[in-house]
């Protein structure tokens, strides 16, 4: 069964129910307090605070959106960019392209110009559906990418180069386009966070977008009672991915425009959510918002909230334990997966192996994993190596890129770049990044391990660890701490408190600033050497006379 076919057994099986949910509470707050003023209107606009379709309305606007796209002159294997924020549009979006036999080609919304014109290129995108908050940038570029042929805006009113998605669509037939798909079929492009440089196409068939949907609900259990909140950027493979299980199972979901704590909590107890999956950041807002007594859970109705899960980046122990005390009854996993292998999944931990906090778990369902050294030989057991997975989800390859493709697909194993371990009992453990290993006087430093220690100090929000030039030892580790709202610390504190670890582990250089994260939760560590290497380099060259 294709994945559009699961769209059309929810429609007509569910047809009458809700499948989409999109909630804006930041457009909510800026009219709460004039809400008398509102009542009288007859167009209420509190109705676009929250939208909601059916899996019928779900179903035909797909289909209205494919029947535009090929009156439009796509065809089966071109590719169609989604720039576009959060909204109850996308996902119908996203499966009328694939119903057409083009390719889906979802693109960050937090790309410059410059960046959406590389990709666009990159992918050989003949079409592009683009919204609101993204006209300037649009106008920047709209001369200087010939390859696409049409623009459609999702939006009231759109530049002179655009056709309106709406008024168009309307006019378009609700049927499903009779187009011939096998799951061998290309189905999507997705393009690499950038945390180890400019972002590459990954190219994905229809049988890894399936596939993704069977490991999810494997290991969440989703079913037909279960509501999804969905927070993350849906360019990206992890969010929807996450929310494929919901879709299999034909549960509802809500798309959260809005990640402050009491947004979260609010929506999860007013849709009675069940199922949240999170990032770090937003884990550690919510437990200092409690903490601090900015929410107060008492405030909320959680009862059904079943399972927290996270995902993206390794997850600190601390951080998990500190969440059970205020949430006991909670379920809880960690996702591992890259875009290569369709997003979440290839690894977890698993909802029932929680005392194994700190791992990010096993192979997933359908899925292989090893530890490798540089040959491809398995390491013995407890030594670090490079984690290597296979399945139904590792993609075809990067799209018009053979040598790259070549450095990390061989024989069917995708080399994920990430350093790991595996203990007696089979669970793997992040060590870092392959390119984030600091070399320090001849030894190996891992900053993953180095930051998990540091979470566990009550005034860290945030940490990363980064490697920075050293005349003497090549380089050294240096901690950029980020400090929790209201709270006070001194490099000697942290010095202090870093004596635990092991002499050649300790942090040489400790930095007091906000850690940047890119959109899906990761650490930008290229981005902060960048920031903290010039300085750290003429330092070096100083000591050297």
């Amino acid at each position: 069964m294709l994945i559009t076919e699961i769209l059309s057994r929810n429609a007509m099986l569910y047809g009458d129910e809700v499948s989409l949910v999109e909630i804006n509470p930041e457009l909510q707050e800026k009219h709460e307090v004039s809400w008398r003023e509102y009542e009288l209107i007859e167009t209420n606009p509190m109705a676009s605070f929250r939208r909601e379709i059916t899996w019928q309305e779900f179903d035909d606007k797909a289909n209205r959106f494919a029947n535009l796209l090929l009156n439009s002159g796509i065809k089966k294997g071109d590719k169609v960019a989604i720039l576009l924020m959060n909204c109850l549009e996308w996902l119908p979006i996203y499966m009328g392209i694939l119903r057409t036999g083009a390719l889906a080609v979802p693109l960050n919304f937090r790309y410059a110009a410059d960046e959406i014109k590389y990709c666009l290129e990159l992918a050989e995108v003949s079409a592009l559906v683009f919204g609101p908050e993204f006209i300037e940038r649009m106008e920047v570029i709209c001369d200087k990418i010939p390859g696409v042929k049409v623009c459609f805006f999702v939006g009231e009113e759109g530049p002179a180069f655009t056709k309106n998605y709406e008024q168009l669509t309307a006019k378009c037939p609700a049927e499903a386009p009779q187009i011939h798909i096998t799951l061998e079929d290309d189905a999507a492009i997705y393009f690499s966070s950038g945390t180890t440089g400019f972002p590459k196409a990954i190219l994905h068939d229809h049988r890894s977008l399936v596939s993704s949907c069977h490991t999810e609900q494997n290991h969440h259990k989703q079913t037909r009672e279960d509501n999804f909140l969905c927070i993350p950027p849906l360019y990206h493979t992890g969010a929807k991915m996450h929310w494929f299980g919901s879709f299999l199972a034909g549960s509802k979901a809500v798309l959260l425009r809005g990640i402050k704590p009491n947004w979260i909590l609010k929506a999860v107890s007013e849709e009675k959510v069940s199922i949240v999956w999170l990032l770090v950041p937003w884990v550690q807002d919510i437990l200092d918002a409690i903490d601090s007594g900015a929410v107060k859970l008492a405030d909320f109705q959680l009862e059904q909230w079943r399972l927290m899960h996270i995902g993206a980046q390794p997850v600190p122990p601390s951080l998990i334990q500190r969440w059970k005390k205020h949430f006991p009854n909670h379920l809880y996993d960690t996702n591992y997966g890259l875009s290569e292998s369709i997003g979440p999944g290839c690894v977890h931990l698993g909802i029932e192996n929680i005392h194994k906090v700190g791992a990010i778990g096993k192979a997933g369902y359908h899925w292989e994993a090893v530890i490798a050294d540089e040959h491809g030989r398995v390491v013995p057991q407890g030594g670090v190596g490079e984690l290597v997975v296979k399945g139904p989800g590792v993609m075809k390859c990067y799209y018009n890129d053979p040598e790259a493709t070549a450095a990390v697909l061989k024989n069917g194993w995708l080399f994920t770049g990430d350093m790991a371990r595996m203990d007696k009992d089979g669970f793997i453990y992040l060590v870092d990044r392959k390119k984030d290993v600091i070399i320090s006087g001849g030894e190996n430093l891992y900053p993953v391990q180095i930051e998990d220690f540091l979470h566990r100090h009550d005034a860290i929000k945030d940490v990363a660890v980064i490697g920075l030039p050293d005349q003497r030892l090549g380089e050294i580790a240096a901690a950029i701490i980020e400090l929790k709202p209201e709270c006070k610390c001194t490099e000697n504190e942290i010095r202090e408190f870093c004596s635990e670890l092991p002499r050649y582990k300790r942090p040489r250089k400790i930095i007091f600033d906000f850690v940047l994260r890119n959109p899906t939760g990761k650490i930008e560590k290229p981005k902060l050497r960048e920031k903290y290497y010039a300085g750290s380099l003429v330092a070096a060259q100083n000591e050297l006379g």
